[in-house]
């Protein structure tokens, strides 16, 4: 008999991107009979992610609900840093619809509707979010004599003179952090596999620190867990000033040993694969890491900047550059969640716009393979400038996420 874990419910977004404004969807509204925030809250669905727990020990069962408190920590740190002050927000809004909006958003921003506020009187969503001052200039930012201030793991503020000064994450969110890495040490302590073991101690002491390279590098060396954990300050998508600031997320994973078969033979043919980029010679000269793989996961909890608006269905990861060129990247495809986009998103439309004769080739297998390889394609190319003046990140500044993103849509 098969085991299944169903954790609470998450709303999955019914459309893969969309620009309307609000008096748009008033529209929309009109002809469905459904009011303003009623057709807004009308994009998302709500799906039950499940595992199967049969291949899981005992102790692993008991690691899952400490590492989903541990990923509920991440999401009041996201919150704080997309928006501000969560209960202020919330406990503002009378109407429960729109109420309901706001925690899916992490906010009064609509996140599917191009960031436009949906709450009467909130202006537009700042683009550095919370991790800088709302009046602070891009000339005042490049002034400041701060070290740290490009820092993934700082916010920028103001001390009581009004000059800037930065705060690292683990003195803003001291508490939260210290509580949530010793939950990543409980877990710890249940592990049986000891590259996980070594992981979550790791990870513990990051949150408390903000140095996480070592548990980056640990994190790539796990191959025989069935348990995962992605937890911490991970993507800049949020920071759209800059991209310099990563935002807490949590992800409570289980691997599919099954499918993580079928995919193993992919992640050996990256260095093939980067010889082969349509690209001079001096663009593919890094070597992708060795240690690269690609594995099938259910996820079973999100949590904090990969909860907001809609659902990531594949992620790869570590960001530093230095580990990867070291040890490559480790593409997670969480499966359970792209069966549900799959079923509630692509099925649907393909049967409103692709021709009968054609539908046998709308497959979840499919979907799945063209996931996988944009995943792929992000471990391809060059990671560091080629004039030797830094990362390629650090190039492009707020550019960044959207040209990977781009080359990962055309190259995978």
């Amino acid at each position: 008999m098969r085991n299944l874990l169903i954790i609470p419910a998450v709303l999955l977004a019914l459309t893969l991107n969309s620009g309307c404004q609000p008096q748009e969807s008033t529209d929309a509204g009109e002809e469905t009979g459904l009011s303003e925030m009623d057709s807004l809250l009308a994009k998302y669905t709500t799906v039950r992610l499940t595992t199967d727990l049969s291949k899981l020990s005992d102790n692993e069962k008991k690691m899952i609900p400490l590492l989903i408190e541990a990923a509920q920590l991440m999401d009041e740190c996201f919150w704080y840093e997309a928006y501000g002050d969560k209960e202020a927000l919330l406990g503002s809004i009378e109407d429960e619809a729109t109420r309901r909006f706001a925690q899916i958003n992490y906010g009064p921003w609509d996140r599917l509707g191009g960031d436009a506020p949906f709450i009467e009187g909130v202006g537009p969503k700042p683009l550095g979010a919370n991790f800088y001052p709302t009046d602070m200039t891009k000339e005042e930012f490049e002034a400041a004599d701060l070290p740290d201030k490009a820092s993934l793991y700082t916010f920028l503020m103001r001390n009581e003179n009004g000059d800037l000064l930065t705060v690292p994450y683990h003195q803003q969110f001291a508490a939260k952090v210290t509580k949530a890495a010793d939950l990543l040490e409980a877990a710890s302590e249940l592990a049986v596999d000891s590259g996980l073991k070594h992981y979550l101690k790791l990870r513990a002491e990051a949150l408390r620190t903000d140095e996480y390279r070592l548990s980056d590098f640990a994190w790539m060396d796990m191959k025989t867990n069935t348990v995962d954990v992605v937890i911490g300050p991970i993507e800049t998508y949020e920071d759209k000033l800059f991209g310099y600031k990563a935002a807490h997320e949590a992800y409570v994973l289980v691997k599919d040993q099954d499918w993580s078969a079928r995919l193993a033979k992919y992640a050996s043919v990256l260095p093939e694969l980067q010889k082969g980029i349509p690209v001079p010679d001096q663009y593919k000269q890094e070597k992708p890491g060795a240690d690269a793989d690609l594995n099938a996961y259910d996820v079973v909890y999100y949590a904090g900047d990969c909860n907001s608006g809609s659902k990531t269905i594949a992620i790869n990861l570590p960001n530093d550059e230095e580990v990867q060129l070291e040890k490559g990247t480790r593409r997670l495809q969480l499966k359970n969640a792209m069966r549900a986009k799959f079923d509630k998103i692509l099925a649907p439309i393909a049967e409103e716009l692709i021709t009968p004769d054609q539908r046998q080739h709308i497959t979840f297998d499919a979907f799945f393979s063209n996931t996988m390889f944009h995943e792929v394609a992000h471990g391809l190319g060059i990671k560091n400038t080629i004039t030797g003046k830094g990362t390629v990140r650090e190039a492009l500044l707020e550019h960044a996420s959207a040209l990977e993103e781009g080359k990962a849509d055309i190259l995978g």
